[in-house]
C-alpha cells in the first residue's frame, strides 16, 4: 500500500531497506553542510550561481542546477540587501536659515543660545 502512495516499486523499497541511502543522498547531505556553511559566511546574499562558484573554487564538482534544487529542498532562499535611497534634496532653490552662531556655542549666561532638532521640535537650551 505505502508503495503505491509514493509510486515506487516493491523491489526499489526493499533495495533500499537493506542497503540504505544512496552514495547521492549522503553526497547530497554533505553538499547541504557546506551550502549553509557558504551562505551564512556570505551573511545570506549568495544565491545558488555564486555558491557554485565557491563550491567549485572548494574542488567540488557541482552543477548549478543541483546546487539550486538542494536549496530549494532546504528552503534556502538569498535576501537582497535593500537599496539605499536618497531622501535628501541638497539642490534646491529654497531659502537657507542663515547660520548666525557659526559653530559658536559658548555663551555668557543662561537662556542665551537656543537650539532645536528638526525631527523633534522641542528646543533644547546650552548652557
Amino acid at each position: 500500500m505505502m508503495c503505491k502512495v509514493f509510486k515506487v516499486t516493491k523491489s526499489s523499497y526493499y533495495g533500499w531497506l537493506k542497503n540504505g541511502p544512496s552514495t547521492r543522498w549522503k553526497e547530497n547531505e554533505n553538499l547541504l553542510i557546506e551550502i549553509m556553511d557558504i551562505f551564512d559566511t556570505s551573511y545570506r546574499t549568495y544565491g545558488s550561481p555564486r555558491i557554485t562558484e565557491e563550491l567549485r573554487a572548494q574542488g567540488w564538482t557541482v552543477s548549478m542546477n543541483r546546487v539550486a534544487k538542494i536549496m530549494r529542498a532546504a528552503d534556502i532562499r538569498a535576501r537582497k540587501p535593500k537599496r539605499f535611497i536618497a531622501t535628501t534634496d541638497s539642490k534646491h532653490n529654497y531659502p537657507v536659515a542663515p547660520n548666525v552662531l557659526d559653530q559658536e556655542f559658548q555663551s555668557t549666561r543662561p537662556g542665551e543660545i537656543w537650539v532645536s532638532d528638526i525631527t523633534y521640535g522641542v528646543p533644547v537650551s546650552l548652557q
